[in-house]
């Protein structure tokens, strides 16, 4: 035979047949012709072109090829609208002897949801040479057979189709034979054999002969086999069969062992010559053999399985051979019976499982393809659901089904749907296949976040923890997912010119809110925060609610005296005549606390006195009065501890020292409190000694040195702090001091400045003019002349001064 062609000979070959038409494209139909075994990714067709489609529309609707079976043929570019062949096309393979040989395929488009129907017819190419069953073919021919004797010759089996076909046969050499072509009802050739001459089998006993099939492809393909015959003796009759055509039916469903047939030939012959063996002949190779016959009786029996969708009828060659190789050839038709043996396949051939709750009616859920392969009414299908429920199936093209929404959902009724499929044939009996699929019903972001309550309250104790939690709240939102998820923002505002997200936080997923920083019961009584709840759905839903958070007081702040006021540069004290009866108001202290409550009630007590038994202090009132009569033997100098305490718990409290001057004039109170700041001094310096000494011994005279420096400066800056105080001042003037009238112990007061010498402890006085204050004011550090204080008095009042 010729030897085969590659596949790009054949395509240089058959380029002619690469042309791929488009036969029609109607009502949403398209049908291609293409040849067998091209490449991958050639060219099939321009299904963009042929429907009037956009090649944008492709990409947008997804557009995607559902072919039926497991081999997936071509594909689509969805870039240029083309069909191209995605793996090799064998049209043997695909259709055997069918033709013409196709195979349809929908293409589905979404958004909307479009079907268009494909064919592809594929074309035979010369690639397959005709083939015998055998490689020998041995034949035994008597001597006697006369001239004109037919013997039947295994034919080649050619899987290509029209001219690619077996066409022919041909035999050499012809001394004693001739060929004769026949061609059966499926247009499949075979040859038989007939004898010309007479043999002889004294002259020779063999003869080989060379039986070619030529098919009709271009260029040409062919294949041999030899025969060889050996000439027997005479026998001069041979088998006939009763029939030249025998038909039969057996159903599919026919058992293993059943009788299809009872074939019978006669050989006119008489004893052993007579005999006949009964065979089949143009069996392929390699297929598994679903009939035998029985040699002796012609019996023909099932041995496998019959299937009505893969093969309809089988033509079987009969051959009756004596002892001596008389032979005679009959036929058997036999033909397959459908029975409704198969159930119908349903597919989801798109489904995604899920669809949002606000589908309008008339929405498509999925897109069903209901096969069935048995044929007539056993293959037609009907396909249904419950009707209870709110969908129903539309009928497609072809097989092809549509389940769509029937009534609006809601997915806080019903979340899910198990929906049962059943695809019922129309065959005797009917046979039903159920299919259950399990339909999602997506959430919609239709509710907002809400709060169980418009208005929450609660409390916190000042002087909290940064970070502690104040107080939980939480909202409940009935949508699922993303949409339920719920987010906790605090509405900023403002409080004194502060952001409230200075003072508050709030975890965002917990709802829990924080407090950034210690709060202060004495600067914020009170909070109002806005929170929003807000869910996670597009567009997301919310709502908001108040929470007002009440700061509880805690005494956390001491008493703060007013008056007397305390300076560590001067001695202030309350004069006291000798002649002052019982009861009299020495001076009153005057406290504040900023706390409120029962932790801002003060009380007043005297912790220590020069002589206890001379005054008393009030309780609530804090005034300082005499409990006895001044007497001679009393001391000038009269020292006071005062101890203020607020009523919290724990209690917190504050001393004052109040220093009273017991006299009638001022020049002896004068004389008194100079002894006392002298001595003062002199303990002050002697310590300054001792303290200087021992930092030379250990060498530590810088560093003493630089904390006597701190020390200073920091004590010029606490009285510049209580220069500068905010605290307001509440003045109290006695009223027995008072001599704005001239109704009190002194007919005058007087200010006076006492200036002292270093190695002197005479002081000079200055009478200064009269004035309406009531304390006598001793600076005990006073070194210079009056007009030396006087200008040092004015420094010092100046606010940027160093001192």
């Amino acid at each position: 035979g010729a030897a085969p062609l590659t596949r790009d000979v054949l395509w240089k070959v058959r380029v002619s047949m690469l042309l791929v038409c488009v036969l029609s494209a109607v009502n949403g139909q398209i049908r291609y012709s293409v040849p067998e075994e091209m490449r991958k990714g050639l060219f099939v067709g321009d299904v963009a072109k042929d429907l009037g489609l956009d090649v944008k529309r492709l990409i947008s609707g997804r557009a995607r090829l559902v072919i039926d079976g497991n081999n997936q043929y071509v594909e689509l570019n969805q870039n240029k609208g083309h069909l191209v062949v995605k793996e090799r096309i064998d049209r043997e393979k695909l259709c055997g002897q069918k033709s013409p040989c196709s195979f349809s395929l929908e293409m589905i488009l979404e958004s909307p949801l479009e079907l268009y129907s494909i064919t592809i017819e594929i074309e035979d190419i010369n690639d397959n040479a005709p083939v015998f069953s055998k490689k020998d073919i041995h034949l035994e021919i008597g001597e006697s057979s006369p001239i004109g004797t037919v013997f039947l010759l295994d034919g080649a089996a050619d899987p290509d189709v029209g001219m690619n076909s077996l066409q022919s046969y041909t035999v050499k050499p012809t001394d004693h034979f001739v060929l004769k072509q026949h061609s059966r009802a499926d247009g499949s050739k075979y040859a038989e054999m007939v004898l010309q001459s007479g043999l002889d089998r004294e002259k020779q006993s063999e003869h080989s002969l060379i039986l070619t099939a030529v098919d009709g492809g271009d260029p040409q393909r062919s294949g041999t086999v030899k025969i060889h015959i050996t000439v027997l003796d005479a026998n001069d009759n041979a088998p006939v069969f009763t029939e030249s055509l025998y038909k039969v039916t057996v159903v599919e469903n026919a058992l293993g062992s059943t009788v299809v047939a009872q074939v019978s030939a006669i050989d006119a012959d008489q004893g052993y010559n007579g005999n006949v063996t009964y065979s089949f002949t143009h069996m392929e190779e390699g297929t598994p053999p679903l009939f035998h016959i029985d040699p002796h009786t012609g019996e023909i029996k099932l041995t496998g399985d019959l299937d009505y969708e893969t093969v309809q009828n089988y033509e079987i060659n009969l051959q009756a051979k004596d002892p001596w190789g008389l032979t005679g050839a009959s036929k058997l038709v036999i033909e397959i019976l459908d029975i409704n043996d198969n159930s119908p396949i349903i597919t989801m051939t798109s489904f995604s499982g899920k669809i949002p709750e606000d589908s309008i009616p008339g929405t498509v859920v999925a897109l069903i393809s209901v096969q069935d392969v048995d044929a007539g009414q056993n293959g037609q299908v009907r396909l249904r659901i419950d009707e209870n429920l709110p969908f129903k199936i539309k009928t497609s093209l072809r097989n092809y089904y549509t389940l769509v929404t029937e009534k609006s959902l809601d997915r806080e009724k019903v979340s899910r749907y198990n929906i049962t499929l059943t695809a019922t044939d129309e065959g005797l009996p009917p046979i039903s296949s159920m299919t259950t699929i399990v339909l999602d019903i997506s959430d919609v972001n239709d509710n907002a976040p809400a709060f169980s309550q418009n208005v929450y309250s609660t409390h916190v104790v000042e002087n909290n923890s940064p970070g502690v939690s104040v107080l939980a709240i939480q909202a409940t939102d009935p949508d699922r997912g993303q949409n339920a998820r719920i987010s906790y923002y605090l509405i900023d505002s403002e409080l004194n010119g502060n952001p409230m997200s200075t003072y508050f936080s709030i975890n965002s997923e917990k709802g829990v809110i924080h407090s950034v920083r210690s709060l202060d019961y004495e600067q914020v009584k009170e909070f109002k925060i806005l929170i929003k709840a807000q869910d996670g759905g597009s567009p997301p839903l919310s709502s908001n609610t108040t929470v007002l958070i009440y700061v509880q007081d805690q005494n956390d702040n001491a008493p703060q005296v007013l008056y007397p006021v305390q300076t560590s540069s001067s001695l202030v004290a309350e004069m006291v005549p000798r002649s002052a009866d019982v009861g009299y108001l020495v001076t009153k202290v005057v406290a504040v606390d900023v706390d409120s409550g029962q932790n801002a009630w003060l009380s007043y007590k005297l912790q220590k006195a020069t002589e206890r038994a001379l005054f008393e202090v009030g309780l609530q009132n804090g005034e300082i009065r005499t409990i006895r009569q001044v007497n001679d033997k009393d001391a000038v100098k009269q020292r006071l501890v005062v101890v203020v305490e607020d009523n919290g718990q724990p209690s917190r409290s504050t001393t004052v020292n109040v220093n009273v001057a017991v006299a009638d004039s001022f020049p002896e109170v004068l004389s008194e409190f100079t002894d006392f700041t002298h001595d003062k001094e002199y303990n002050d310096n002697l310590t300054f000694y001792l303290v200087l000494a021992l930092a030379v011994v250990s060498f530590l005279f810088i560093t003493c040195l630089v904390v006597i420096i701190s020390v200073k400066i920091y004590r010029w800056r606490q009285s510049r702090i209580l220069y500068h105080s905010d605290l307001p001042v509440i003045p109290y003037y006695p009223p027995r001091y008072a001599d704005t009238l001239g109704t009190g112990t002194l007919q005058h007061v007087y200010n006076y400045e006492v200036c002292r010498t270093t190695d002197s402890r005479k002081s000079d006085c200055q009478f200064a003019r009269p004035c309406s204050q009531n304390v006598l004011i001793i600076d005990p550090s006073s070194t210079g002349t009056m007009q030396r204080i006087q200008n040092e008095k004015n420094i010092l009042d100046e606010p940027d001064s160093p001192l």
